[in-house]
């Protein structure tokens, strides 16, 4: 075997199909198996959205673009969307009735946790859980939303407690790469941002990936948790929101009225292999999905 020949060799890595060939476009095929994939965007970017969506997906077979598995969806904050959930196995059966079945929802192993000592604590049952595998499917999929929230008051900005907060990052990365290398599976972690005021060129000089600078609701922002999440994660994707006023005719209206319009963006800020790319989405009822430009 030469290097030549490696080269010719196709990438065996599974990916899990976003469900839109846009947005699965930028990402060379879907979210990929054996890494940890990173969603970091606002409040409202739509995050949660494309989780949910993933969690449901996984069901499906290789052959739909899904992993034929189940998953564990852990959540940090906030009360858990259920209903939003349900709503989107339920579209999803419809779709796929003979691929996923009336109840969704029982191949989706939902957890809370508190902080970042509790997440580690269950991580450790999640791999006593997988490796039992009595479970319908196996576990083929691990959403984490969101891991900033776990450290967003719990490490005061000294020496001593930063040192620590990056050892606990390399702990539950580590333990996230080895469930995913050890089992296949699919783990992505979403991200929150931070306002960002200095230079255009990158933070404290270094690039944001492919990106001079992230974008979003008119502000310049990075991804929370700094430089040394940043090094745990494989792949990381950035959801901006741009607010736009436009004009509406309105029906036996005199004059047209202004309104706001939600725009959405995709971005592939770095990713192994992969170049930058981007699009434009859309959150329906049925999901997210890409629009072309």
């Amino acid at each position: 075997m030469t290097p030549q020949n490696l080269m010719l060799l196709p990438l065996s890595t599974p990916k899990l199909s976003i469900g839109c060939p846009i947005l699965d476009h930028c990402l060379g095929g879907g979210i990929a198996c054996n890494s940890i994939t990173e969603l970091v965007g606002e409040s409202g970017s739509g995050k949660t959205q494309l989780c949910l969506q993933l969690t449901v997906r996984a069901q499906l077979p290789p052959s739909h673009g899904g992993l034929g598995g189940s998953s564990i969806h852990i959540f940090t904050e906030f009360s858990f969307p259920f209903r939003r959930l349900q709503q989107l196995g339920n579209l999803y059966h419809a779709s796929y009735p003979n691929l996923i079945r009336l109840e969704p929802l029982e191949d989706i192993y939902v957890h809370g946790v508190h902080d970042a000592q509790e997440l580690i604590h269950v991580l450790g049952d999640i791999e006593a859980f997988i490796a039992i595998d009595h479970t319908r499917l196996p576990v083929k999929l691990i959403v984490i939303d969101s891991i900033a929230a776990l450290f967003r008051s719990q490490y005061q900005t000294t020496p001593a407690n930063l040192k620590r907060r990056s050892e606990m990052f390399f702990n539950i990365s580590g333990t996230l790469k080895g469930l995913a290398n050890k089992y296949g599976l699919a783990v992505v972690v979403t991200n929150q941002v931070v306002d960002f005021i200095g230079p255009h060129h990158g933070v404290n000089g270094v690039r944001l990936g492919n990106l001079e600078s992230l974008d979003t609701s008119g502000r310049r922002v990075s991804p929370a948790l700094g430089l040394a999440w940043a090094h745990c994660i494989n792949s990381r994707v950035f959801l901006a929101r741009h607010e736009q006023s436009i004009e509406v005719d309105i029906r036996n209206a005199p004059s047209t009225s202004i309104c706001s319009q939600t725009h959405r963006t995709f971005h592939l800020v770095f990713a192994p292999h992969l170049a930058y790319a981007s699009a434009e989405f859309v959150i329906k009822k049925e999901g997210i999905v890409g629009v072309s430009q």
